[in-house]
């Protein structure tokens, strides 16, 4: 028998299938009560909402534990199992067999955890205060978007056993019927498919013997290819256009992290979708801000949000210019992002504080300007009166006027000398011819120009500056003119019978040079203005000098990478000070 192909494809196909029922009974067993207890959870969770929704309407009246206990059991012999019914943070306020105040704390039950974070748990477990295996299903209740409770449900692991080997006792029959089935049925496809080899073999043998054997039917590629290669094709072409997007979001992620202007997205909601870096810098926002929050949250500014508000119900673009505490200064714009993104806005921060400081300098400077030269322009007007007046009569005093004008006109001129000299340092034309300087030859030269200023106002003028300080890196002129310009403020504002010293000493890779004086002081609140150009401390408003003199100063020690400051109190005199950083030798 097992000579013939027929028995020779018929035996191995019926060992393979009876191998395979076999398989697929055990397998369907299992698979048949995973089945049936996704079915019975699935069920119990829709019974549990049935509760939950036949609950929450009327729970604050049902509050108490009696009634919540009454109700579990009546809802529990109607559905057939065991029902509880728990608050959010684990207490049981109704049980359908004993008392809810007997009961432990739900809150680590795997249901109740699952439940409380996906809205519907589920769990086989052994039962506490039964003390058999129990199926458990929870369902979390939710009212006004906030968890009411939880209605649990539960049936004894030994019911759902029972109910699944009567369905395994069929599928074991089923599988039983279908392996006669299948044994009968390979036996017959064994003959159909030995059928056409018997009628191959016997063309061949006509071919053998010299006959037409027909013509071949060509090979036809089958569906199962054809909708491979489509597949293919479709998943080549939907893998470049998933790189195209991604190389485009990644574009734009690092345009939006690169600018220097605040970026931010808002839903309609008011909650933030995106937000850049420059916008987290400019209102100080954290990392740990992230997107989905409320926009009044993330930027806590009220303008802002006023702005977003006006975009939002106007449709229309808005523009806003407001300021950040003392720090920052800001213009608005925001803009719907219709219709690619309906209901969302873009929100964007420019920075101007920089244009608004420029523009307060800038009428700082126009005002400060007006009023050094109001003075001298007055007298050079009064004066010329005065010569026409009748003054040119008398040579003694038209000479006396002359000589004033004179004066006048030379302080005009130092005014707009200074004021160029101060424009070209500030803005980096004047060059520095640096060079390895002694900084007491930069000290002496200074304080011998005012040598001779100083003994005329009876004033000591000391120097302490020793020979063997390192050099600095200086262009030892401008250096110089800076020194000149401190010791020309000290000498004029200490009276008689003072002192004005002159210092150098060495301080943290650099020289730091001081002008001390025990004149008249710097009141507190002029000191953090004192290097301003044009400011003047109002005891001194009455004394000769443009005001230009510090301003010039700080930038040329600035110029030179130092920094300059003053330490004074009224009526014991001030202390000037600037460093400038020494030349390290060479390795």
């Amino acid at each position: 028998m097992l000579k013939s192909i027929r028995w020779r494809i018929a035996v191995p196909y019926i060992i393979l299938i009876l191998a395979s029922m076999i398989a697929l009974g055990v397998y369907l067993t299992s698979f048949v009560r995973q089945i049936y207890l996704n079915d019975l959870q699935s069920r119990m969770a829709d019974e549990a909402r049935l509760v939950g929704k036949e609950i929450a309407p009327n729970f604050p009246l049902a509050g108490s534990a009696t009634n919540l206990d009454s109700l579990a059991r009546q809802w529990g012999d109607t559905l057939g199992a065991r029902l509880t019914i728990i608050a959010p943070d684990g207490t049981v306020l109704g049980e359908s067999q004993q008392a809810s105040t007997t009961m432990p704390n739900q809150s680590d039950r795997p249901e109740v955890i699952q439940a409380m974070a996906d809205g519907v748990g589920s769990a086989i477990r052994l039962s506490d205060t039964l003390g058999i295996n129990m199926v458990y299903t929870a369902v979390r209740i939710d009212q006004d978007n906030h968890p009411l409770a939880l209605v649990r449900l539960a049936i004894p692991l030994q019911q759902v056993n029972s109910n699944v080997m009567k369905i395994q006792q069929v599928l074991i029959l089923a599988t039983v019927v279908a392996a006669i089935l299948a044994v009968i049925l390979a036996t017959l496809i064994a003959g159909r498919i030995s059928s056409p080899i018997r009628e191959l073999t016997q063309t061949a043998w006509r071919f053998a013997s010299g006959a037409q054997a027909g013509s071949p039917i060509p090979p036809n590629q089958d569906e199962i290819g054809q909708l491979r290669q489509v597949f293919y094709l479709m998943s080549d072409r939907l893998q470049n256009q998933i790189d195209h997007l991604k190389t485009e979001r990644s574009t734009l992620d690092t345009v939006l992290q690169k600018m220097t202007d605040g970026v931010i997205i808002v839903d309609e909601a008011g909650n933030v979708q995106m937000i850049n870096s420059a916008a987290r810098k400019i209102f100080s926002i954290g990392q740990e801000s992230s997107p989905g929050a409320p926009l009044i949250e993330v930027v806590r500014h009220h303008q802002p949000v006023e702005m977003w508000q006006e975009c939002k119900s106007t449709r229309k673009p808005q523009v806003m210019d407001f300021e950040i505490g003392n720090r920052l200064s800001l213009h608005g714009i925001a803009t719907p992002l219709e219709p690619a993104n309906s209901g969302s806005s873009l929100l964007l921060f420019h920075d101007i504080s920089h244009q608004r400081q420029t523009e307060a300098v800038r009428r700082d400077f126009i005002s400060n300007v007006s009023h050094e030269l109001r003075t001298p322009l007055a007298a050079l007007k009064a004066l010329t009166e005065t010569l026409q007046a009748g003054a040119l009569d008398d040579p003694p005093a038209a000479h006396r006027f002359l000589d004033q004008m004179e004066t006048e006109v030379d302080s005009l001129s130092l005014m707009v000398n200074e004021l160029l000299e101060l424009s070209r340092i500030e803005s980096g034309r004047v060059p520095l011819n640096l060079a390895a300087t002694p900084p007491l030859e930069i000290v002496t030269q200074a304080v011998e120009r005012l040598r001779l200023q100083a003994e005329r106002a009876n004033l000591s003028l000391d120097v302490d500056c020793p020979d063997d300080l390192p050099p600095v890196l200086a262009d030892a002129s401008r250096i110089q003119q800076v020194l000149v310009n401190l010791l020309h403020n000290a000498i004029k504002f200490t009276p008689a019978g003072g002192k004005v010293a002159v210092r150098a000493k060495p301080e943290d890779h650099a020289i730091r040079f001081a002008v001390t004086d025990t004149g008249i002081g710097i009141a507190v609140e002029d000191l953090p203005r004192i290097f301003e150009r044009f400011y003047k401390a109002d005891r001194s408003r009455a004394s000769s000098g443009t005001g230009l003199g510090l301003a010039i100063a700080r930038h040329l020690v600035e110029a030179h990478g130092g920094r300059i400051w003053v330490e004074s109190t009224v009526g014991a005199g001030s202390s000037f000070y600037f460093t400038l950083p020494v030349i390290e030798p060479a390795a």
